[in-house]
């Protein structure tokens, strides 16, 4: 079997304190290296639990970076006056939604989000951030909506609705039918909803968000459209961490 990539840094790992600690001489730094070896060779599962005690540390570390960057942005994740908000008033735990009106998995996605809210009525906020990736109907159709959550935010979810249960990429009659649906014919974008995307883009990226849907639950980062099964039991895990 070839040496993998993993493999080598492992060994570099491994050999690099018994080369460095003292300045031995040639003969002595190749019995170390044959010791090494012949350990290795006796013992090969120690490389099995060197890669995942390796793995384990850098999820640990990730998560760590993960939890100070959300910890010192906490205002712009759940906080922010701009960014839709739905589920409990005072939710022992709040999500955050990066999601596009034109991903066919955030659409996929959505109502999985809405059955959870339904689900923990008093312990379960979202906070939905838009990233209009995938063209412009998706900023078009994202600006309708976040101008309608601050302008009257009790109809916003109906627009919501509407927006991500039209299957396929929206064009701009579908997005014109959707604002006829829910009365909002009159409506018309402001540059508080621009800010807003931008904003969402922003903290997305820092975060680490590279595609959509991504959701935040507590310091963990949930990409892609995940079962309805697996979104519930982490959230359970979570309230469960809370208290």
């Amino acid at each position: 079997m070839k040496p993998t990539l993993r493999t080598l840094t492992l060994l570099a790992a491994l050999l690099a304190p018994a080369l460095h600690a003292a300045p031995f001489t040639p003969e002595q730094e190749a019995r170390i290296k044959e010791l090494i070896r012949e350990t290795l060779v006796a013992n090969p599962k120690i490389l099995d639990e060197a890669a995942e005690s390796w793995e384990k540390q850098n999820a640990a570390d990730q998560a760590s970076q993960l939890g100070n960057f959300i910890k010192g942005n906490q205002e712009v994740l759940f906080n922010s006056a701009t960014s839709p908000r739905l589920g409990a008033k005072n939710p022992k735990l709040t999500l955050v939604s990066f999601t596009d009106y034109n991903c066919p998995y955030c659409k996929q996605f959505d109502p999985h989000l809405a059955r959870l809210l339904k689900a923990y009525p008093n312990d379960v906020g979202l906070v939905i951030k838009l990233l209009p990736f995938k063209g412009q109907t998706s900023a078009k159709a994202a600006q309708y909506s976040l101008t309608l959550w601050q302008q009257d935010p009790a109809r916003f979810l109906a627009l919501h609705d509407k927006l991500m249960s039209k299957q396929g990429m929206l064009t701009e009659a579908d997005i014109n039918k959707a604002l006829a649906a829910t009365g909002n014919t009159a409506l018309k974008p402001e540059a508080r909803a621009t800010e807003e995307l931008r904003n969402s883009l922003r903290i997305g990226t820092l975060l680490g968000v590279q595609g959509t849907p991504a959701t935040l639950v507590g310091n963990q980062l949930v990409s892609g459209a995940i079962p309805y099964e697996e979104l519930e039991q982490i959230v359970k895990a979570e309230l469960a961490r809370k208290g």
